[in-house]
C-alpha cells in the first residue's frame, strides 16, 4: 500500500461533503505532476484528506476505491481521477505549521511544493503525521 496527501479547498470539497458521499470522484486535477501521482495510486492506497487554503490541515484519511480513469470534465481529454471514500477522520486535525515545525518531516512534498494539489506520502512520514493526528 502506498500513501498520499490529497488537497481540497473546503469551500469546494470538504471533509464534511467526503463523509456524506462516502464514496466520490477525486476530479478537476489539471497540474500533470499531481495527475502522474493520481495514476499512480492503486486501490487500497490510503490519502491525506488536507483542507487547503485557510485552514491548511489534514483532517481525515481516504482510501482510493477505483484506480485512474478520464476525467469527463477535462475537454481535452489529458487528464484523469480517482475515486476515494472516508476512511477515518484525524481526532487531532494536522496543521500546516506543525507539519513544518517538525524535523522529521521537512522532505514532504507538502513543505518542498506546496502548490502541488496531489503528492506521495513516505511510510515513515504518514505515521508520524497519523500520531500526531490522535490515530
Amino acid at each position: 500500500m502506498a500513501y498520499w496527501l490529497m488537497k481540497s479547498e473546503p469551500g469546494t470539497w470538504s471533509w464534511d461533503d467526503q463523509v456524506r458521499d462516502g464514496v466520490a470522484e477525486w476530479d478537476g486535477v489539471r497540474n500533470h505532476q499531481a495527475s502522474n501521482n493520481l495514476k499512480a495510486m492503486r486501490v487500497g492506497d490510503r490519502a491525506f484528506f488536507y483542507h487547503s487554503v485557510n485552514e491548511k490541515r489534514i483532517v481525515g484519511i481516504v482510501e482510493v476505491v477505483r484506480e485512474y480513469y478520464p476525467d469527463p470534465s477535462d475537454p481535452a481529454g489529458k487528464f484523469g481521477m480517482v475515486d476515494v471514500k472516508a476512511v477515518e477522520p484525524l481526532p487531532n486535525p494536522v496543521g500546516l505549521k506543525d507539519i513544518k515545525a517538525d524535523p522529521d518531516l521537512q522532505d514532504l512534498p507538502l513543505i518542498k511544493q506546496s502548490r502541488l494539489s496531489v503528492m506521495p506520502i513516505d511510510d515513515a512520514s504518514w505515521q508520524r503525521i497519523c500520531r500526531k493526528g490522535g490515530l
